[in-house]
């Protein structure tokens, strides 16, 4: 969990914490991390150091200040009430698990003060269910970071239902300051809209290699060769306006067909047996599924979203 105080953050030290962490500081803001475990808060420390050393070494460095002032901003605590102390924004990262996460946030609530926001990064609990009970209700809100947040600047934010519009506009703030990109999610939906479109675009793709109509390495090549090189840079809708004479001309075009396409999808597979096999094979091929194979194939991945990045930079303004 992290906590920014004044300027003060306060967050868990897992991986996401760390991206959090390594942000907020980028931002010029004091980050204090905290565990239940101290070697957890260690481990983290170190990590971000030996990170933000590698960062600043090739130049992808967020922030004006150098990695050692980043690294003074940042600091582990073992004492809850001493990590809340002084914060305007608490960000929880415990696994994704809701009883966890609310017994989490009962205990902010305790200590909280009526200016802080306590902001979550769940991929998909909802905050009705989430911050249900809490008396600081109109302070809380789902920040949903995308992993590595280092490198993804999109962030989703989720009200609940009681959430105060200052929090919201705080937080949307807060996230711009650190250079990240936020999104308003405007009322609450199961999976929110990034793993509403993920998960669409995984079921499809699993019904694919199911059906035999295209191998699973393939299937992949799609999308990393083909309509992924357009949304790393395009959303879905703007790329419909392009792809015709603007969008009314794409729907009265291209519309009968992908409804007549729409209807023949299936339904919602079950992601187990002789299809997740196939699949579970197909990527090991690639990437052994040992940690050793798992972690250098991430730090690949990062590397190149770390240029990809820098390239978004050069590009013109939209």
């Amino acid at each position: 969990m992290l906590s920014l105080g004044r300027p003060p953050i306060y967050r868990k030290s897992g991986i996401i914490g760390q991206g959090w962490a390594m942000l907020f500081a980028s931002g010029g803001l004091k980050v204090k991390l905290y565990d239940i475990e101290q070697q957890k808060i260690t481990n983290s420390l170190e990590n971000i150091r030996k990170e933000m050393k590698s960062l600043e070494q090739l130049g992808s460095l967020k922030g004006a200040l150098s990695a050692p002032q980043q690294l003074s901003l940042i600091s582990g605590c073992w004492d809850l009430r001493e990590a809340v102390e002084g914060a305007i924004h608490i960000q929880e990262c415990v696994p994704e698990d809701l009883e966890l996460k609310r017994k989490v946030f009962a205990q902010l609530d305790l200590l909280a003060g009526d200016d802080v926001v306590l902001a979550s990064s769940t991929s998909c609990l909802l905050p009705s269910r989430l911050f249900a009970g809490l008396a600081h209700v109109r302070q809380c809100i789902v920040a949903h970071p995308v992993n590595p947040p280092y490198y993804i600047p999109l962030v989703e934010l989720v009200p609940h239902p009681q959430t105060a519009p200052s929090t919201v506009d705080r937080t949307y703030a807060l996230m711009q300051k650190i250079g990240q990109s936020p999104v308003r999610v405007l009322k609450e939906i199961d999976g929110f809209a990034l793993n509403r479109l993920q998960y669409a675009v995984i079921g499809e793709a699993w019904r694919l290699v199911q059906e035999g109509i295209v191998s699973p390495g393939d299937l992949d090549l799609v999308m990393s060769n083909g309509l992924g090189l357009r949304y790393a840079f395009l959303g879905p809708l703007e790329t419909m306006h392009l792809n015709a004479e603007g969008m009314l001309s794409y729907c009265d075009r291209y519309g009968e067909g992908m409804t007549r396409i729409l209807r023949t999808f299936g339904p919602v597979p079950a992601f187990s047996g002789a299809t997740a096999e196939q699949v579970h094979q197909a990527m090991c091929a690639k990437v052994p599924d040992d940690p050793k194979h798992l972690a250098a194939r991430r730090q690949w991945r990062d590397e190149c979203l770390r240029r990809l990045v820098q390239l978004k930079h050069e590009v013109p303004p939209e």
